[in-house]
Order: structure tokens, then sequence, then C-alpha cells
């Protein structure tokens, strides 16, 4: 079993309160069952998630919705596991989703997911993104660090030239001074 469905399954297991249906759900191969369970009134969050998230690894493009909804849930294992899903999804609709999210100042709070997918999805999208993101960290107190710190690791994972003024800009701030500077000496030119 993949080690993020297995860690899916322990935590929604414990969720479900619901071992009969928790089961089935696990085990059905119908995906025809398994998209109903995201349109269907009524159905907990946790059914959802898995449907979702089974869905999303058989690469079944009517779990995107779903998906993006959970990426921006305040649940951050909720988050990692629906970045995990989209990732393997294959829609092309998930770069620009991400980047709305993590980009969406208001949520700012839950982009740490949507930032790390546009690493791993390495889309047109990303790198705009990520730059748009981590200059908004860069202003004096902002509590994101965690975010900002995944934008510079980002960026020196993409090795887009484009990324060099910001995380420049980056090595000004003390928490993230020396990722910047390793992300730096990934990028052509900026060594």
């Amino acid at each position: 079993m993949d080690e993020e469905l297995r860690s899916l399954t322990e935590r929604l297991r414990t969720e479900s309160g619901a071992p009969e249906a928790f089961r089935h759900l696990t085990a059905t191969e119908d995906r025809d069952e398994l998209a109903a369970v995201l349109t269907q009134p009524g159905r907990p969050l946790w059914a959802r998630e898995l449907a979702a998230f089974r869905l999303g690894l058989a690469g079944d493009r009517r779990a995107f919705e779903t998906l993006i909804l959970l990426l921006n849930h305040r649940d951050p294992p909720r988050c990692a596991c629906a970045a995990y899903a989209l990732a393997r999804l294959g829609d092309p609709r998930t770069a620009r989703a991400a980047a709305a999210l993590a980009t969406n100042e208001l949520r700012v709070a839950y982009a740490l997911h949507p930032v790390r997918l546009l690493v791993e999805l390495r889309a047109p999208e990303s790198v705009p993104a990520l730059i748009t993101t981590l200059e908004r960290r860069l202003r004096p107190h902002d509590p994101y660090r965690r975010v900002a710190l995944a934008c510079v690791e980002g960026l020196g994972a993409l090795a887009d030239p484009r990324a060099g003024r910001v995380l420049n800009e980056s090595l000004a701030h003390p928490p993230l001074a020396e990722a910047a500077a390793r992300a730096l000496k990934r990028i052509p030119h900026q060594r």
C-alpha cells in the first residue's frame, strides 16, 4: 500500500466512526461509486476525502474539485493528502488552482501545501506564483515564515533565473538567509 494512502486510511478510520462504511470505501474498485460519494448529499467529510484521494491516485478527474477544496482546508493532514493526490491526478487545471491558493492573501495561513504542490508540478504557473507569495512574506513581522521558507526552497529546486531578485532580497531575512543562499547557488548565473 502507498505510504500516503496508509497514513490517510489510519487517520480516517479513527475519524469515521463507521467501520463498515469505511471498509467498504477503502475496498471498492468501482470508480463510479467513489465519484458518487463526492456529490451525494449528507456524506461526511472523511468519506469525501477518502473517495477523492482514491480517485485522484487513479487519475480520475472527477476528484479535482473536492481535492482542491481539501488542499485549502484548515487541517494540514487533509491539505497534504490532497496535494499528494493532485500531483498524481494529471488534471491540467491543478497548477492554476494551486497558484491561486498560494497567492491568496486571505488564505495565506493555508498556503504551505499549495506552494509545495507547485514545486512538485513544475508548471508554468509555479515560479511566478512562488515569487509573488515570497515577495509578500518579506514584509516586516510577517508570521508565515514556513510559507516563505517553502517558497525559497521551492524556487531553488525549480532553479529559474526569474527568482534571482526575490531570493537575493530573502538574504536580508535571517530565517530565510541560509536557504536563500543555497537556492541562489542552484540558479544559473546567480552563483
